[in-house]
């Protein structure tokens, strides 16, 4: 679909994704020069590629240094769309969605999808269908390319299969029972697609988790809804799942209050359902509730429309992924969703709490941010440090309900001692409130899009712009001193037979290059993306990797022998990040899959 008024202005451009931390310096170019690139340049750009690989040589970003605190990219000015919903596919894109409601967005078509012109008349500029809402954001070439949504996915959930393919679920008005796909694919033709089967219940603001069944998801709550139901159903004539719970959580007079539930998998295959302040251990294939956890200490509430954030911490080979522990972040205050609709904007919470879900004793370990926090997103990075950003200080989510921005990402290390776990990182410029989300990418960078706490695509006189630009936060791990510790040129390989993958409990083999002999600490972690919104990132996960050996050649490669995960019950079956950690210090991620039998 050809853009009928694109409005671009890119600030950087990456040259090839797999190679941006052979050197990442901003190249400014004007429009003009984009309209008409260089062939000279683009020489320069395969020689140094050929090049860079044959000496098997790989540094961090170059340009100047973050320092400890990181640093901060502008990507792009207009992404055309605000990013309430992201999700990174394995492909190295990364699809970015809002509401078609809102009717018109900043990336304009020429055409609709049934084939008829989009004319500069009243009509057609307030009608959704001349707008894209969806785009997938190619970070190789530092551009965005439109994809059509039939129904409005306003408020979703999403989760990934093991293919790769990205399963869409609710959303808001005949959006509400859909169910979408994604299936990302190399020629940049790839669409959504709607499925013909129906939610069994209106799904709007539900979590989204994938189960240890291959390609199977639950889909947990919503507005006014108190159920859970799979995709695809366990039996045809299987219809939602009663869950008392969601009735027990509820705060009708503040919005809720238990909407989009913080929903985890355990490594015994139970779902842990954090909803407001209380959170329950749900065996899902008998529908019953096998375990009540103590409520998390304080006042306030924990999730949308008090929207604090949670993930499960790194699982670890060391205990045969057995100890689950979870973490929730920040929320709003009591009273907090009355007040803003009075303009009053509560201070909110700055507390986190910390809870492991498996074994016989539960408890949950407090400790506070370096400050009030909402609308915050929680991503585990590849050192397995916990990365908070985006937000707001006071108030709740919805329409122009906070205030006072969180500018300054935490960096959270959960296994330094209680009072020096949290440090406080780069501030950006860009206020990312209600609609914003973040994702981590390959190379170790946190992309970070959206905000529109406006019911409209709104740019003036309001206090809080819709926000169109994308943004991209380097933490410290990439800085250019770290040049000669990271590994580099990271390579898979799986056994005969696999089928393009490694099969649970099975040996595959890492190699990679290091200038100098590795430090004492070299770690493996596979990574499952989220799909991130409203605060939540869905089926985040990570795993240190067991390793058996590792031999270091005098020409500085190193081959290493892991271990898969041993069930589905502790990695779903699907496409993982594989980081090598020298010290501290990951490499450019490649893409497992972990498949079933």
């Amino acid at each position: 679909m050809t853009p009928m008024h694109f409005g671009f202005n890119q600030t950087h451009s990456s040259i090839n994704f797999s190679f941006f931390l052979f050197f990442s310096m901003p190249i400014p170019l004007s429009m003009e020069d984009k309209k008409h690139f260089p062939l000279a340049f683009k020489l320069m750009v395969v020689v140094l590629f050929l090049l860079l690989h044959c000496v098997c040589f790989c540094t961090a970003v170059a340009g100047s240094s973050g320092g400890k605190k990181g640093k901060w990219q502008l990507l792009l000015n207009n992404t055309g769309v605000v990013g309430m919903h992201m999700a990174l596919t394995h492909h190295g894109t990364v699809i970015i969605f809002d509401q078609i409601g809102v009717g018109q967005s900043g990336y304009g078509l020429r055409r609709r999808y049934n084939g008829t012109r989009c004319m500069n008349t009243q009509h057609d500029l307030t009608d959704w269908s001349c707008f894209a809402h969806s785009v997938e954001y190619d970070m190789s070439l530092n551009k965005v390319r439109p994809l059509r949504l039939d129904t409005d996915p306003w408020c979703s959930s999403g989760s990934f299969l093991s293919n790769g393919t990205l399963l869409q679920t609710g959303g808001y008005g005949r959006g509400s029972r859909r169910i979408r796909y994604f299936r990302p694919c190399e020629n940049g033709h790839c669409d959504w697609r709607q499925s013909k089967t129906l939610l069994s219940d209106d799904r709007w603001y539900a979590s989204s988790q994938i189960l240890p069944e291959k390609d199977r998801a639950v889909v947990v709550g919503g507005r006014q809804v108190f159920s859970y139901e799979f995709v695809p159903k366990l039996h045809s004539n299987h219809r939602s799942f009663d869950l008392p719970f969601l009735h027990r959580t509820t705060n009708k007079n503040e919005g809720g209050n238990n909407l989009y539930p913080f929903v985890h998998l355990s490594s015994d295959g139970n779902l842990f359902i954090f909803a407001n302040r209380d959170s329950i251990l749900l065996n899902y294939k008998r529908n019953r509730v096998v375990k009540s956890f103590p409520r998390i200490p304080g006042a306030g509430s924990r999730n949308y429309p008090s929207s604090g954030s949670s993930v499960i911490l790194p699982l670890d080979h060391g205990d045969q992924f057995h100890k689950v522990e979870v973490m929730v972040c920040g929320g709003a205050a009591s009273g907090a969703h009355q007040a803003a609709g009075q303009g009053k904007f509560l201070k909110g919470l700055s507390s986190c709490g910390r809870m492991v879900i498996t074994g016989n004793t539960h408890k949950w370990n407090m400790e506070n941010m370096p400050g009030p926090r909402l609308l915050n997103d929680m991503l585990i990075l590849p050192t397995g440090d916990i990365l908070i950003i985006n937000g707001a200080k006071r108030g709740c989510a919805g329409w122009k309900n906070a205030a006072d921005p969180s500018l300054q990402p935490y960096l959270y290390k959960p296994k330094k001692t209680l009072g020096r776990r949290f440090s406080v990182l780069k501030s950006t410029k860009i206020a990312r409130m209600y609609h914003s989300s973040a994702i981590l990418t390959p190379d170790g960078r946190v992309l970070v899009a959206g905000s529109n706490p406006n019911n409209k695509y709104t740019f003036r006189n309001v206090r809080y712009p819709t926000e169109l630009r994308l943004q991209a936060f380097v933490p410290a791990y990439m800085d250019r001193q770290y040049h000669n510790t990271r590994p580099g040129n990271v390579s898979i390989h799986y056994g005969s037979g696999t089928n393009g993958g490694v099969r649970y409990g099975e040996g595959f083999s890492v190699r990679f290059w290091l200038g100098r002999k590795p430090s004492k600490t070299v770690e493996f972690s596979a990574y499952a993306p989220p799909f991130t919104t409203h605060s939540i990132s869905m089926n985040q996960r990570m795993l240190k990797l067991r390793c058996k050996s590792m031999v270091r050649g005098e020409d500085g490669w190193i081959n290493a022998a892991l271990e898969a995960p041993p069930s589905p019950n502790v990695a779903p079956s699907g496409y993982y990040m594989l980081t090598v950690i020298n010290g501290g210090i990951p490499s450019i991620s490649q893409w497992i899959r972990i498949i079933h039998a």
